[in-house]
């Protein structure tokens, strides 16, 4: 049997793959057999990864909300758009997360010419130029352009410093961090240029899902308790992480919700951030 992919390409498909997604979602085994087995007749030669998502999706929010906010991560991360600007928000927490001082939106003067920089980041003798590409595709790639482009601005800065923190220092590395995937080429000329990336699944052992995964940073469009215009709202207020709703209830009074709502919204969020991975 064959799936369909966004892009129309065809692939076997492979259940052990499937469940393996579904267990991310932090079910229980006995769980993602349950919803193999109720998505099974549903399941046809043909059928779309992204008709596969809705099934899976809607089978694992009647075990639980948290099961399926966790597994809707990636399309999360693509609801921070269209144009990316609290994309740059959610990676500002990410380096924050890890102790960092962030500034974002940043008019920089280089060597030759004036940069917008989406994330500055300071700690202890770090400072560091951090780029983002947002992609609002599921399965869009990086290429290796991309890192071309940046290695260009990140030369552009050397030898000036920058006082953000009341510390004057010069860019010490350059991250380029994306939601989409790296091409094979990306990655060995930023290895070899010494570029850091950060992708969804690059590095393997800490990329973007394993870092959201391990500390609990899922950004707000994971909620699945939230309708879209709510989401916005929140964003637009500087409420970035499902962790800041945790933090600070009254982040929910722009809502206006119903109490049943607001608990049923303030349980996901806590199942979600504070599930003990196996």
């Amino acid at each position: 049997m064959q799936v369909k992919k966004y892009s129309g390409e065809l692939v076997e498909f492979d259940v052990n793959r499937l469940k393996g997604s579904l267990s991310k979602s932090g079910a229980s085994s006995d769980v993602v057999d349950e919803v193999w087995d109720a998505m099974r007749p549903m399941v046809y030669d043909g059928i779309s990864t992204r008709d596969l998502y809705r099934l899976a999706f809607h089978l694992l929010k009647r075990e639980a909300d948290s099961f399926a906010a966790r597994y809707s991560l990636k399309r999360a991360l693509k609801d921070l758009g269209p144009a990316g600007y609290f994309f740059e928000q959610w990676v500002a927490k990410l380096f924050g997360h890890v102790h960092y001082q962030t500034l974002t939106g940043q008019l920089l003067t280089g060597n030759s010419v004036t940069h917008e920089v989406d994330v500055v980041a300071q700690k202890d003798d770090e400072l560091l130029l951090v780029e983002c590409k947002f992609r609002n595709t599921e399965e869009a790639k990086i290429t290796v352009t991309t890192p071309m482009y940046f290695l260009s601005r990140v030369n552009d800065f050397q030898g000036r410093k920058f006082s953000f923190f009341g510390k004057p220092m010069e860019f010490t590395a350059g991250w380029l961090v994306t939601n989409a995937y790296m091409t094979t080429d990306s990655i060995h000329f930023a290895q070899y240029y010494g570029l850091n990336l950060l992708s969804w699944d690059y590095p393997t052992d800490s990329s973007i899902k394993r870092r959201v995964d391990n500390a609990g940073l899922y950004p707000i469009t994971c909620l699945t308790t939230v309708t879209k215009n709510e989401k916005d709202t929140l964003l637009k207020q500087g409420c970035i992480l499902v962790k800041d709703i945790i933090d600070d209830e009254s982040q929910l009074d722009t809502l206006h919700c119903a109490p049943r709502k607001r608990r049923r919204i303030l349980q996901e969020a806590i199942e979600l951030v504070n599930h003990q991975k196996p």
